[in-house]
């Protein structure tokens, strides 16, 4: 492949796609580069290129003086590169198929920690996360246990599941409705729940940046075993943001959530996560692992007796995800 500047670089083309040519290459791993600033491209194996105009033909690719020949079983047919609008493996599938079809991606993530000595602590904490996604809608399921000791005293014993579903009916525009319940022993929690629903608009939506905000109406409950503790049983707004952002090799998440209560604005629920992933190994197959490193919020305005109001967690976890 053949840059602008003039450079040179060797490799094996996996994909072309939304402008951007991906080279797998064995000094640097994956590079991607994009292809306004690629003037040639030469392959020894075929490959499967789909031009802007629609035509497909598969076969091996060479270039000459700023044009790019495709020479296969079905014929020839000279181009230039920024006429591809997408590539691929023969007996693969076109990019733009596959991002229309609904696949399943997976994540289950574990931390621990411990101390032994002057003083005794344990700390486990297990998650899971499934999503079935494609450019309209995006279904999440999702899980999470966390239980914390220390000198034979539970500081945390709380449990959550939950299920997402978003529809982007209309450009930046969507629609959601959500449902999340659990526990929280510590707190005096003996179940929760808050189901919601309402309408979302994505300020920032890119491929590799991603600003998401909700509004909407929820219920939300709380019943406590404490019966010095008034339960809480009401509607009320449920107020979202959603950011992501993807560097080379790495990305960044926020979600922050805010549900007030109609009857008493100043009873209110408020949970926050941000966290930086990072890779450790390359992805094997379908498989791929990661470090995660953030802080979780969870700030309750009108807790049980004798409780804090706000739980904050800093956290090292290790992720695998696959498909």
């Amino acid at each position: 492949m053949e840059t602008r500047s003039g450079a040179r670089l060797i490799g094996t083309i996996t994909k072309i796609d939304a402008g951007v040519i991906t080279l797998k290459t064995d000094y640097a791993g994956d590079l991607s580069v994009k292809q306004s600033e690629v003037v040639g491209i030469t392959t020894n194996a075929p490959l499967v290129v789909r031009l802007a105009s629609g035509t497909t033909l598969e076969g091996r690719v060479t270039s000459e003086g700023g044009a790019m020949k495709i020479a296969g079983p079905d014929g020839e047919l000279t181009t230039k590169v920024d006429k591809v609008a997408a590539t691929w493996s023969p007996g693969g599938t076109d990019p733009q198929v596959a991002a229309l079809q609904r696949h399943w991606t997976y994540e289950a993530a574990v931390d621990m920690t411990g101390k032994t000595g002057n003083t005794e602590q344990l700390g486990t904490q297990v998650s899971g996360r499934a999503v079935l996604k494609t450019p309209q809608d995006t279904l999440q399921f999702y899980t999470a246990y966390n239980r914390q000791v220390s000198e034979g005293v539970k500081s945390a014993d709380q449990f959550k599941a939950g299920v997402d579903y978003a529809n982007n009916f209309s450009g930046k525009r969507s629609w959601y409705m959500r449902d999340e319940g659990g526990f929280d022993r510590v707190k005096d929690v003996e179940l929760y729940n808050v189901a919601a629903a309402g309408i979302g608009y994505d300020f920032v939506k890119q491929p590799k940046h991603i600003f998401t905000g909700r509004i909407g109406l929820s219920y939300r409950y709380e019943g406590y075993s404490n019966p010095l503790t008034a339960n809480v049983s009401s509607a009320g707004l449920d107020l979202g943001i959603y950011h992501e952002y993807q560097f080379a090799n790495s990305k960044l998440v926020n979600r922050l959530a805010f549900v007030p209560s109609f009857n008493d604005f100043s009873n209110f629920r408020l949970t926050h996560e941000s966290y930086y992933e990072l890779p450790i190994l390359a992805p094997a197959g379908s498989h791929a692992w990661a470090l995660r490193l953030g802080v979780s919020n969870d700030y309750n305005s009108k807790p049980g007796v004798d409780v804090e109001k706000l739980d904050t967690m800093y956290f090292t976890r290790l992720v695998l995800s696959w498909q």
